[in-house]
């Protein structure tokens, strides 16, 4: 049968945050979990388009308590700045769905000096997780919940060039950072099982999705905007790995039909996504990047 909005059960006292929810995916995340009773932190690096995205969920779900916060994931200061404000406002944190990206943009160094798809789809993830952990594995049966691709499939870890020092090509690069989320996701469940938390970590991929995303990618946007399935439905993989009570720890969620479209159902990642030593590397790079240190 298949998994749909009806299935979502009440999240009442439940705190969310979702990475660049201000539109598309993360902004339907973000109306969909707040529509089911639950809090949510809009995390977002516009502040202007931020709050107009909470005034239109506003509108559209009476009663709806979201709040947004600034998040540049392109910024590992911004990161910190976001975690401390989380922390001194918020007690639990329940479910944290890493959701920003770009997609194939430029090539583009950020202030801290990585390349852009580096730090923003990745790197500023791993260290926002690890920031917010201590709250996380605190709150009975929380979730976090991070966003690959379908293009995680061609992706490789390139140690030698993971911030495009000695070369950069869009799609390898975003492929990279898509596989690299991949495989931090399935890497924390791995290293929370050691220590015996309840809390779990999942993946998802929204498919073909028509989005925001693609508009660096004239072909890809005008592909998406014929065949692509709506916002709503290609959030649906992320809302079943962040709140069906039957997904497990280290599950993927995607489309049913060719991996781009339709319900969302348990995947298989890619073979390169389950090798653990290069997971354990990748882990200990990033600790050194982002500077942290944590499980």
């Amino acid at each position: 049968m298949a998994w749909s909005f009806a299935d979502v059960p009440d999240q009442s006292g439940r705190v969310c945050i979702v990475t660049g929810s201000n539109t598309g995916l993360g902004l339907s995340n973000a109306r969909m979990l707040a529509e089911k009773h639950a809090t949510v932190v809009m995390a977002c690096r516009s502040l202007d388009k931020a709050n107009a995205a909470a005034a239109g969920i506003r509108a559209a779900v009476p009663g709806a308590d979201v709040r947004v916060s600034e998040l540049d994931l392109s910024s590992l200061a911004s990161v910190r700045a976001f975690a401390a404000r989380f922390a001194s406002e918020f007690d639990r944190l329940d479910i944290l769905i890493n959701n920003a990206g770009v997609m194939m943009p430029p090539r583009t160094i950020t202030a801290d000096d990585f390349e852009l798809q580096f730090e923003a789809n990745y790197l500023g993830h791993f260290l926002l997780t690890g920031l917010l952990l201590s709250l996380i594995t605190k709150t009975p049966g929380s979730r976090v919940v991070s966003l690959s691709s379908i293009a995680h499939r061609s992706g490789k870890i390139d140690f030698d060039n993971l911030n495009a020092e000695r070369g950069f090509s869009r799609w390898p690069s975003y492929a990279q950072s898509k596989l690299a989320c991949m495989m931090f996701g399935l890497e924390l469940q791995r290293r929370l099982e050691k220590t015996g938390s309840t809390t779990v970590s999942l993946i998802a991929h929204p498919g073909g999705t028509n989005t925001e995303l693609s508009r660096h990618v004239t072909l890809i946007g005008a592909f998406g905007a014929l065949f692509a399935q709506s916002v709503d439905a290609g959030s649906l993989p992320t809302l079943r790995a962040a709140v069906d009570p039957h997904a497990r720890g280290g599950e993927y969620y995607g489309p049913a039909y060719f991996r781009f479209r339709g319900p969302a159902v348990l995947e298989t990642p890619r073979s390169q996504a389950l090798d653990k030593d290069v997971a354990a590397q990748l882990w200990s790079v990033s600790e050194k990047l982002a500077g942290i240190k944590y499980l």
